[in-house]
């Protein structure tokens, strides 16, 4: 069964219980596969990355073959929330949802009312109407620069890390990195691990642009962190909080330790 959500937020977890792990998040409008399904929870697969979990099986709604298959050709090419959130207003009943970053807004179309002389956008899930902002959303996808990087980013600054996150109030590392280059067309996995497979890689820091991810380990040897190239000299991820640190071949320096936090791997271009 194919099921789409309808909340800001869905946390995705390891098991059937309220107690255990969060591994991802599902956010507005993202479809998935429904695996098994219990009294309270179902089983999913993600459509975006392929993880998978369990959910409250109240916050699934079901879609028909032949709205999952309308819904996905206005939804492959939409346009995203920019922001770290935004909030949507139905036209069906004027209650707001608030949309946290990196949520695709299927049929998106910007247009002018003449009478009040503005802009206004609107996005269609399943036969429902919804205004946003425009100034809040990417309706094209921007150039991967180091001026359109720092554009973006720095609305990011500060969020708190959380186990699992993909949105404004708590992301983990390579929720971070996932969300941040869909805002520029760029479709990562889910895992640091996983990232850290795609794109081609980079020989040296001396030869990085912006954009490139950069990885790092624990004692373990095994690829534990990821962050977003600024410069040959700046990273930003997600360590505590969303942060910009120096970074050189060795690693990331950390100036409120005055010392290396992370020791770097390797280095990737998607």
């Amino acid at each position: 069964m194919k099921a789409i959500s309808l909340y800001s937020v869905i946390p995705v977890r390891a098991e059937a219980s309220e107690a255990a792990e969060q591994n991802t998040q599902i956010l507005f409008g993202e479809t998935f596969d429904v695996l098994e399904e219990k009294p309270r929870w179902n089983r999913v697969k993600l459509h975006l990355d392929g993880q998978e979990g369990w959910i409250d099986a109240k916050m699934c709604t079901p879609m028909s073959a032949a709205e999952y298959k309308s819904y996905r050709a206005a939804y492959d090419s939409a346009a995203m929330v920019a922001m770290p959130m935004a909030y949507a207003v139905s036209e069906n009943n004027g209650q707001t949802i608030p949309l946290t970053a990196g949520t695709r807004l299927a049929g998106y179309q910007e247009k002018k009312d003449d009478e009040l002389r503005t802009v206004f956008a609107r996005f269609e899930v399943l036969g429902v109407g919804f205004r946003i902002d425009p100034s809040m959303v990417y309706a094209k996808t921007p150039d991967l620069n180091e001026q359109n990087l720092l554009q973006t980013v720095r609305f990011f600054l500060n969020i708190p890390y959380l186990w699992g996150g993909r949105n404004a109030l708590g992301m983990d590392c390579s929720g971070f990195t996932q969300t941040i280059m869909s805002l520029f067309g760029k479709t990562l996995k889910r895992n640091a691990s996983e990232q850290a497979q795609q794109g081609r890689k980079i020989s040296d820091v001396s030869k990085v642009q912006a954009g490139d991810l950069v990885f790092f380990d624990h004692e373990d040897g095994k690829i534990s962190h990821v962050g977003i190239v600024i410069d040959g000299e700046r990273v930003i991820h997600c360590s505590g909080r969303v942060k910009v640190e120096k970074l050189d071949s060795n690693g990331i320096f950390s100036a409120e330790k005055g010392d290396y936090s992370h020791h770097l791997v390797t280095i990737r271009r998607v």
